[in-house]
């Protein structure tokens, strides 16, 4: 059964045709839906607008996206993971937006990662909420940890779609509450990874199973970045196999001290390396692409030369939106597949580069195409290479054989 996009009959916050992003996507009894946030079109403005606290953002946020759940013939329960993307102008109030999500699902606790954002695409947004689900809500590997109140990592862990094994956001941040490591950038780091570790041999796998390990920290830590390779090199690719990375700088995480928060997807599948022949990942703890079942798991991407490893176009961001959709592309076209297979985008773009933004769109509309992938976009304070405007996650389903299975 090939994609589908989520249509809803009744989806009253804007008309959705004509994005070159989906509502949302299902497949068999998997569904994904893109981030939405609380905005809905004011038709005496004639434009999308956000308002109200927190909460009540969250409040419509989720009823957007149960709402295109329910169009797909799921609920609250089927929900496996949720991404909530919280500003940093909200972070001091996300209590609020926790105790909606609580009220939400009940008795039911889906896998949790709370990403801290710069700021969201409607600049009065406060959070996005982004939701994976399968029939049944899959099954709970490892239940949440009694922690202080007020503690971040909480949630349990849970596997969803393909076999994918899904962690709540690591961060260097211990039972107790307290940040461990303080100023120590490298080994929180590590602390993250062994807590991924530790929670992936608790659900009977461990960090060789690691498909993506997407990290966030601040443009302060640039300087010392490098040295997590060697942290990285003796933790991860256990397999032979290293997972697809990312990494995105935002001026400030879940807490003052807190420099870093990683991530985790892992899959039961055996893991394998897609690289069209970029030399460039040799050398590197991750990988362009890993395939796990019918998943092609993918590292973050930006505007490289792979040959040169120099940046391309610089301060235009539309140039920049060209190659990093022409690198996917050539990974997805080495991979046998196309960009209809494509499951779901996430696009970070440097604050500075906001106004230009909407030339990513015409990108997209010429390199991606139906159904559309289900994406969330989300603004950061900078990338790795200052030199880049936007990077993106992708990732990607195979088709299902003839006659079903894997």
């Amino acid at each position: 059964m090939p994609l589908a996009a989520i249509r809803p009959a009744d989806f009253p916050w804007f008309p959705y045709d004509g994005f070159t992003f989906c509502l949302g996507l299902a497949e068999g009894d998997a569904a994904w839906t893109s981030g939405h946030t609380a905005a809905a079109l004011d038709t005496t403005l004639g434009k999308m607008t956000v308002g109200g606290d927190l909460a009540a953002q969250a409040r419509t946020a989720y009823r957007k996206v149960l709402t295109i759940l329910e169009a797909a013939g799921y609920g609250p329960a089927d929900v496996t993971r949720v991404t909530e993307n919280v500003t940093v102008a909200g972070l001091d109030d996300y209590a609020a937006a926790a105790a909606v999500r609580a009220e939400v699902f009940g008795a039911h606790q889906p896998v949790v990662r709370t990403v801290v954002v710069e700021r969201l695409v409607r600049r009065a947004a406060l959070i996005e909420i982004e939701l994976h689900a399968v029939a049944g809500g899959g099954q709970l590997l490892v239940a949440s940890e009694p922690r202080a109140a007020g503690t971040w990592v909480s949630s349990p862990v849970r596997d969803g779609h393909d076999g994918a094994v899904y962690l709540p956001t690591m961060l260097p941040v211990d039972a107790t509450g307290e940040v461990v490591h303080p100023g120590d950038f490298v080994s929180q780091y590590a602390y993250c990874l062994d807590r991924a570790q530790d929670l992936l041999v608790a659900a009977g796998l461990s960090l060789d199973a690691a498909v993506t390990t997407y990290d966030y920290s601040t443009p302060a830590t640039r300087e010392v970045y490098r040295k997590t390779h060697r942290v990285r090199a003796e933790r991860l690719g256990g397999a032979g196999v290293y997972p697809g990375a990312g990494g995105i700088l935002m001026s400030r995480l879940h807490h003052p001290e807190v420099l870093v928060a990683i991530d985790v997807t892992a899959s039961r599948h055996p893991l394998e390396l897609v690289n069209p022949g970029w030399s460039r990942y040799d050398s590197l703890t991750y990988a362009p692409g890993v395939k796990a079942g019918r998943t092609l798991y993918m590292s973050g991407f930006a505007a490289l030369d792979m040959q040169t490893q120099q940046s391309m176009h610089p301060d235009d961001i539309g140039g920049q939106a060209e190659v990093t959709y022409g690198a996917i592309r050539q990974l997805l076209d080495h991979a046998g597949l196309g960009p209809q297979d494509l499951v779901e985008t996430t696009e970070y773009c440097v604050a500075s580069a906001i106004g230009d933004y909407r030339a990513v769109a015409e990108v997209r509309e010429r390199l991606l195409s139906p159904p559309w992938p289900a994406s969330t976009g989300a603004i950061c304070a900078a990338l790795l290479r200052p030199e880049f405007l936007l990077e993106v996650f992708p990732t990607a389903v195979y088709p299902e054989p003839a006659g079903g299975g894997d």
